[in-house]
């Protein structure tokens, strides 16, 4: 498969916003594809290589780049072997066989291909909105039920593996996923309600438990073998060795837990989530002076043995008592009185509440809404777009941010408004120096940037405006925190802020 196909097909994706038309793209793309350059295909029109990330940046880049060749010569196979060496270089001279690698793959590259390679390699193509139409996609080719699809999905963590196994082998080879010890699985989430007594009385029979300002984490354990994960499956292992411990000791010989972790003060209430995220990234030497984590799980998909993804959840909680004793989440089953846990969550510093259905399976994602999360306040994790210079006291920092929803059909973040309230002098000041780096141009005012941050914005509400492109506009928005733990596929969509409208109840969110 030549790489300017999939150029092409990135094109067209671009200069539709039609769901049906995108799917329709990557389907017949899919359907010509060598089975053995289907995935790193599927990789790359999705936004990351099939090797994550390599770590070169727009700079780096853009001092390799060449004159670019006149006809397209480069198939996806040799891009992802190029990209696969330049991943596993190391040690001794590892820079200049880096750069050498490189620059002889961009000057075998159109300028369209170099483009397109640019933005793969710095991640301003990693919207990850892509990943839903990509799913239909594969089923669509495969000719496989599009849940089978997901469900392979949510266990595998990786889409271009499961676009091969559809296309190999079809329900077969897709029901052949089940849980492994030591790969972690796609997370289920909450979708927003409105209020406590509208999520109890959609879901009917329901467990209440604390919603925490804490980062998601993913246990597996086998043996003493303990791995943890963050929500974007990344192995975090080596810096919060404390979790691993706690979780060697419990009692079992293998599992599988979801919760969330984060820093507690000696009273016992939440520390700041930046703190928390910081032990994310501390090495041994710090962890030892380092604030201690603290988890709190809430569901169990494996236990000894026995994968529990598809029993209700009433089933797994059970199983999680029996395995996380006095570190399962605070909550309860069926409550007499709901608004007392929401009272207790929030006197003891924490969000809300999320109110989830007892005879709910565990699915990745927001499929349906079998949890719902209710808080006091109304907040949205949306991306970065850009940063005006600021004035007066805020002269020389990158003050007024704009901000971006996640198109659910795959297209560019659809922009929402702008804010400059809620930034302390710590964040102005990181601002300045971080957001330079993800910055793909500037004019006068302001540095437009690759939308890969996610803000966590908190706001009184949404109105109707013609100002900008999503025809809604926010209200009082205010910087709460930015999030570390969250990449840009996890920023709510377009449809959520559409549904913060007065009286509007139809969009999906």
């Amino acid at each position: 498969m030549w790489l300017s196909d999939v150029v092409t097909a990135s094109s067209a994706l671009a200069a539709t916003r039609s769901r049906k038309a995108k799917t329709a793209f990557l389907a017949e793309l899919l359907s010509g594809a060598p089975a053995d350059e289907l995935a790193a295909a599927v990789a790359f029109l999705t936004g990351t290589p099939a090797q994550g990330r390599i770590g070169i940046g727009w700079r780096t880049l853009s001092e390799l780049r060449t004159a670019p060749a006149e006809s397209p010569a480069l198939t996806v196979a040799e891009v992802d072997a190029t990209l696969g060496e330049v991943a596993t270089t190391s040690g001794s001279g590892s820079a200049r066989r880096r750069s050498e690698l490189l620059r002889s793959l961009l000057s075998r590259a159109t300028a369209e291909e170099q483009d397109f390679l640019f933005r793969l390699l710095t991640g301003e193509l990693r919207q990850g909105a892509l990943e839903g139409v990509m799913v239909e996609a594969v089923a669509a080719a495969s000719d496989v039920p599009v849940e089978a699809v997901r469900r392979a999905f949510m266990l595998s963590g990786r889409l271009p593996s499961t676009a091969h196994a559809a296309m190999a082998g079809g329900v077969a080879a897709l029901n052949a996923f089940r849980i492994e010890i030591g790969r972690p699985l796609r997370p289920m989430l909450a979708s927003p309600a409105e209020s406590l007594a509208e999520a109890t009385a959609e879901l009917g029979s329901v467990s209440v438990e604390y919603k925490l300002d804490g980062a998601r984490i993913q246990v597996h354990r086998r043996g003493d073998d303990v791995r943890v994960y963050t929500r974007t499956l990344r192995d975090v292992t080596a810096h919060v060795g404390e979790l691993a411990d706690l979780v060697r000791g419990l009692p079992c010989d293998s599992v599988v837990l979801d919760g969330e972790t984060l820093a507690l003060d000696d009273g016992g209430r939440p520390r700041p989530f930046q703190e928390t995220m910081s032990r994310f990234g501390s090495t041994r030497e710090e962890q030892v002076h380092a604030l201690l984590l603290r988890p709190y799980f809430f569901d169990c998909l494996h236990l000894d043995g026995t994968d529990l993804l598809d029993v209700p959840l009433r089933e797994r909680q059970a199983a999680l008592r029996t395995v996380a004793g006095e570190y399962v989440v605070p909550g309860e089953h069926d409550p007499g009185d709901p608004g007392a846990i929401l009272a207790a969550s929030l006197d003891a510093g924490h969000e809300g509440v999320v109110v989830k259905h007892l005879d709910s399976p565990y699915a990745a994602g927001r499929r349906g809404r079998a949890w719902l999360k209710v808080k006091p306040v109304h907040t949205l994790d949306l991306v970065v777009l850009g940063v005006e210079w600021g004035h007066g006291r805020r002269s020389g920092y990158l003050s007024n941010l704009h901000l971006g929803a996640r198109d659910p059909d795959g297209g560019p973040p659809v922009m929402v408004g702008k804010t400059f309230k809620g930034l302390t002098d710590e964040l102005l000041a990181w601002q300045t120096t971080e957001l330079p780096r993800h910055e793909t141009h500037r004019d006068d005012w302001t540095v437009y940037v690759r939308p890969d941050l996610v803000v966590e914005i908190e706001l009184d509400g949404v109105q109707t405006s013609t100002r900008y492109p999503g025809g809604v506009a926010l209200r009082f928005a205010r910087v709460l925190r930015y999030r570390p733990d969250k990449d840009a596929s996890d920023a709510d969509t377009i449809d959520a802020v559409r549904r913060l409208l007065p009286g509007d109840r139809t969009a999906d969110r």
